[in-house]
């Protein structure tokens, strides 16, 4: 979707000023709101797809006026109210009046370091061979979908070179909405500077991005 976190090529948003020696944490509750989403997380009721569609899916107002972390929170309560673990009562007093969903496992502290050491590794095996080849020129699709797409609005209808063929991976147009994994090769896509910015683009310089094969077609 064109949610509110898609900001490449839009104007009106300043310079980026990257924070010189920023801490990994700006205040304390920072700490817990990370501690809770991997928490949560790990219950087993949602995938990384739907959690990054949930909080691109935050109202533009609400998104661009919070932080990093306050981006998580507000994300996670609306995970936890999907998913039957919360209602909006209890999120408003801040204590159970009843009984929720019932966790299909339970990260405990002793377990943390070695969950965090394995990930959620998203690469999958394909049986079929890869439709592009490393120098095929291509052309995104030019699309604007109401679910989730990892597909950037600058990179939608441009023309490219795939430089390189990656493995497969779980797709996650689909696998946000419950809709199955359906892995597919990843192709790293370059961009002439003027097929994505227009003129007076930079003749210099290129764009690439990862690419799932659905979004390619022939150029």
């Amino acid at each position: 979707m064109n949610g509110p976190q898609d900001l490449g090529g839009q104007m009106g948003f300043g310079p980026v000023a990257p924070e010189k020696d920023e801490p990994l944490f700006h205040a304390e509750w920072e700490k817990r709101a990370l501690g809770l989403t991997i928490a949560a997380g790990a219950m087993g009721h949602w995938n990384i797809d739907e959690s990054r569609h949930t909080r691109e899916s935050l109202h533009p107002a609400d998104y661009y006026s919070s932080t990093y972390y306050e981006i998580w929170i507000k994300a996670l309560e609306r995970l936890l109210q999907r998913h039957g673990f919360v209602s909006p009562e209890e999120l408003g007093k801040g204590h159970a009046t009843g009984k929720g969903t019932e966790p299909k496992r339970v990260l405990k502290a002793e377990n943390v370091a070695a969950a965090l050491a394995k990930g959620g590794p998203c690469d999958r095996p394909m049986t079929a061979p890869p439709r592009f080849s490393a120098g095929d020129r291509v052309r995104t699709h030019n699309f604007n979908p109401q679910t989730h797409t990892r597909l950037p609005r600058y990179a939608r209808g441009k023309a490219g070179i795939v430089e390189a063929v990656r493995e497969g991976f779980v797709f996650p147009d689909t696998n946000a909405h419950g809709k199955g994994e359906n892995p597919q090769f990843v192709y790293t896509v370059t961009f002439p500077a003027a097929e994505i910015w227009g003129d007076g683009a930079d003749p210099t310089l290129t764009v690439s991005i990862d690419a799932w094969e659905s979004y390619l077609e022939p150029a």
